[in-house]
């Protein structure tokens, strides 16, 4: 019964469940890549690309990962973030999935059932990720990040000045 995979003794099991589901999932991607690559709309193309780099950043955050049957496993708010400023094209999109099925493939056991299905698919996502051979570069600096720091130095900056204001005012009333 599928209730007992929840259950403390069976947690390997349930990894192992787990992991086929993923690598059930990941034979979908080469689906993706070829549905995302003849999107010609920007804003269309936005609207089913970044959902797709979610659930891949998602899947490599959960395969094989125990945790998931102890509490949450999320992606963190700032990789979403740069998950979805990053996905504009589909070069970037393809070089996010071979980001993350690499991470898949780090962690996969060689004990597991299903690990010779998930290399598979992970051997033909790669092929299909890199066509040219090269990956593309994906660690500049997107120029809202560049906003924000700006925002941060100006209001820090504005904050200390009044703070230093502030002190060197009440040492003059205090000398007075």
């Amino acid at each position: 019964r599928s209730s007992d995979l929840a259950k403390p003794e069976n947690i390997d099991l349930a990894v192992q469940c787990m992991n086929e589901l993923i690598t059930n999932a990941l034979h979908h991607v080469p689906d993706v890549l070829t549905y995302l690559s003849r999107l010609k709309n920007q804003s269309v193309f936005n609207f089913c690309a970044i959902p797709q780099v979610m659930a891949i950043a998602t899947l490599a955050a959960c395969y094989n990962n125990h945790q998931v049957f102890r509490g949450v496993v999320k992606i963190r708010k700032g990789q979403a973030v740069t998950l979805m400023m990053d996905a504009t094209n589909i070069q970037a999109v393809k070089a996010i999935m071979y980001q993350y099925v690499e991470e898949i493939y780090q962690k996969v056991p060689t004990t597991d059932p299903s690990s010779s299905k998930t290399r598979q698919i992970i051997i033909s996502i790669r092929t299909l990720s890199l066509p040219s051979g090269a990956l593309v570069s994906r660690s500049h600096l997107s120029p809202i990040y560049l906003s924000c720091a700006m925002l941060l130095a100006a209001l820090s900056w504005q904050y200390l000045s009044k703070v230093s204001q502030a002190s060197d005012d009440l040492l003059q009333a205090t000398e007075n």
